[in-house]
This record gives structure tokens, C-alpha cells and sequence, in this order.
């Protein structure tokens, strides 16, 4: 059985997910996860507590439906597990759809909020890092900086197709097909540097 308080960041992200930063009001996400308002007041403080927990969830949570790519079978080539590691944020699962779409609401929010800017940012450069290393591993005589620049330009897409596959602007299969081309064209750029 979940914890309280990951009962309460489940709804948080549920919520979120449907009715965006400014539709999340502490009362429903009472309702949602089915405990009082006070016990969440308890466990996050305030409504910033609530965003930030929550997008540590979401965080937390998308690096385990990423990391279990290479559970089962052989070992993937440094290539096939880059390519997994950024098409996994493409499933049409419920978890997946959630988690894209309240990481894209707390993004729109940050620009609003300073104090969840600063939280996004953190997490994003982390995201940036790990994209890093793993397109060091693909091609690892690539200056740091450049295999950087590269990570943060395939986040960047992966995040805008995320947003237009939601929509419904792009189907499934388009959207990974894009990941895939932009993955080839970004380590043809690295292996010219």
C-alpha cells in the first residue's frame, strides 16, 4: 500500500495533469487522495510544497519507467540505450500520458513562479546531464560541451513533441520517428566536432 503523502502526490499529479497548476485547488486534491486538507498541510506545508514534492514525484517517477529499458533480455549497445532512454517518454500508457502532461503544466506555470522556475531548472539540468552521458557513452571522444549542447537540444524537442503528441498534433509512431532522426543528425554533429 502507498505512503500518505505518495497517495497524495499521485492525486497531485493527476490533478495537475487535468486541470493545470492554477486549477489545483488543495480541497480537490483532498478528494483525489481521499484524505483531509489538513493531513496534506501536514505533509507539504503550503501549495509551493505541494508543486515541489510533486515535481520530484513526476521526476522520480519518469526515471523509473525510463530505467527499466534494459531489464529484460541482452544487454543494449551505448546507441540502443540512448534510443530507448529518450523514445520510453513516448508510451501511450496512463502513467506516461500523466506524467508528460503535468510536467508540461508545472513548465508553463514556472514562468509565473519563480521558486518552481529555480525547482525546473534543476531538474531539467539533471535530465540534460544524463542525455549527456549517455550520448558520451554513443560517442565518447565528444567534448563535454558539445555532447551538453546536444543533450539539451534533443530535451528540448523531446519535450515540445511531447506536448504535440498529447494534443494530438502528432501521432505516436511520428513522434519517435522525429526522436530518431534528430538522435542521428545530433550524433552526425558530434562526430564533426
Amino acid at each position: 500500500m502507498a505512503s500518505r503523502s505518495t497517495q497524495i502526490l499521485e492525486a497531485a499529479a493527476r490533478v495537475i495533469a487535468r486541470r493545470g497548476v492554477r486549477g489545483l485547488r488543495v480541497e480537490e486534491l483532498a478528494a483525489e487522495a481521499g484524505v483531509s486538507t489538513g493531513l496534506i498541510y501536514y505533509h507539504f506545508k503550503d501549495r509551493t510544497g505541494i508543486l515541489r514534492h510533486t515535481l520530484e514525484f513526476i521526476n522520480e517517477r519518469a526515471e523509473r519507467y525510463t530505467a527499466a529499458r534494459g531489464e529484460s533480455g541482452e544487454p543494449l549497445s551505448p546507441r540502443e540505450e540512448l534510443d530507448e532512454a529518450l523514445l520510453l517518454e513516448f508510451q501511450d500508457s496512463p502513467e506516461v500520458r500523466e506524467n508528460s502532461t503535468a510536467w508540461g503544466e508545472l513548465r508553463a506555470s514556472a514562468v509565473f513562479d519563480a521558486a518552481l522556475r529555480e525547482d525546473l531548472a534543476r531538474a531539467t539540468l539533471v535530465w540534460v546531464q544524463d542525455v549527456a552521458g549517455l550520448l558520451g557513452r554513443v560517442r565518447p571522444m565528444a567534448p563535454a560541451a558539445t555532447l551538453a549542447a546536444a543533450a539539451e537540444r534533443l530535451t528540448a524537442l523531446l519535450e515540445g513533441l511531447s506536448m504535440r503528441w498529447l494534443s494530438g498534433g502528432l501521432s505516436l509512431d511520428h513522434a519517435r520517428g522525429l526522436v530518431r532522426e534528430a538522435v542521428d543528425a545530433e550524433l552526425a554533429r558530434l562526430d564533426r566536432s
